[in-house]
This record gives structure tokens, sequence and C-alpha cells, in this order.
């Protein structure tokens, strides 16, 4: 059996990470992609194509994923002002306690985790997290502005 390599091992602790964080957020009634969605909205309102585009998923996704955080009362589909065939998407208060609710589980989990590391190890290990966030957030950045400049990124 070969040893893991750094990359590989990267690689199979995220996929283990996304398993653990699905299973914090189903004990607060949120899927990973509910989650993901409200994390979204909880910076602003939204039509659903910026949605989509920010969670790297289809507009019928998007769809079906807002129906059931509406069904939850977590998020409201609100008539545009300028334009009644729009959409845009808002979270409720009910939404931003279930967000609060869901981090607090994850927050837990990673840290009772992390706690089997040395503490200095913990720590990194949840700095490497935030900086992963950043990361993406860049990235997201990045694209978004390319697809305003009309460049495919």
């Amino acid at each position: 059996m070969s040893e893991e390599t750094g990359a590989s091992s990267a690689a199979r602790g995220a996929a283990y990470l996304a398993r653990l964080l699905e299973i914090a957020l189903g004990d607060v009634g949120l899927s990973l992609p509910q989650y993901r969605l409200l994390g979204y909205l909880s910076r602003g309102s939204s039509a659903a194509s910026p949605a989509a585009r920010e969670l790297s998923t289809s507009r019928p996704s998007v769809t079906a994923l807002v129906d059931g955080v509406v069904a939850k009362g977590l998020v409201e589909r609100l008539p545009h002002p300028g334009d009644r065939r729009k959409i845009t998407l808002a979270m409720t208060a009910p939404g931003f306690d279930a967000l609060s609710q869901a981090d607090a589980a994850i927050t837990a989990r990673l840290q009772t985790v992390a706690s089997y590391l040395p503490a200095d190890e913990a720590e990194q290990a949840l700095d490497g997290l935030g900086l992963w966030s950043r990361a993406l957030r860049a990235e997201a950045d990045r694209t978004k502005a390319a697809l305003a400049e009309g460049v495919r990124p």
C-alpha cells in the first residue's frame, strides 16, 4: 500500500471534511448546498442567476435549492423593484438564525476534530481553513470581474 503524498492527503482530507460538515449541518436541519446558499445570501440579496454562478451550479439547480429554503422560511422571493418579471432572493430573520446555528455547529465539530492534534497544529489546521476561504473568495471575485468584462475565466 502506498504512502499518501501531501497533495493526495489534502485531497482526501477535504473529501472527509466535506462529509463531516454534511453531518454537522444535518444536525441543524440544513444540507451543505443550503448552507452555501445562505452564506452567499447573508452578504446581500441576489437574483438566482448570480447565485448560481457564485455557487458553481446551474440555474435550475439553484431554483430547486431555493424552493427548499423558501419552504423552510429561511429565504423569501421578492419582486424586483424595476422589473416585475425578475425575482430577488433575500434571507429572512429565521434564515440568519439558521446560518448562525449552522456556523456554530460546524465550528464546534471542527474544534472537536482539531483537538486530536497538538495545540499548535490544531490552530494551524483551523487557520488553514480560513486561508482556503480567502482563496476561494478571491477566485470568485476574479471570475465575477472577468464575466463582467465579457471574458471567459
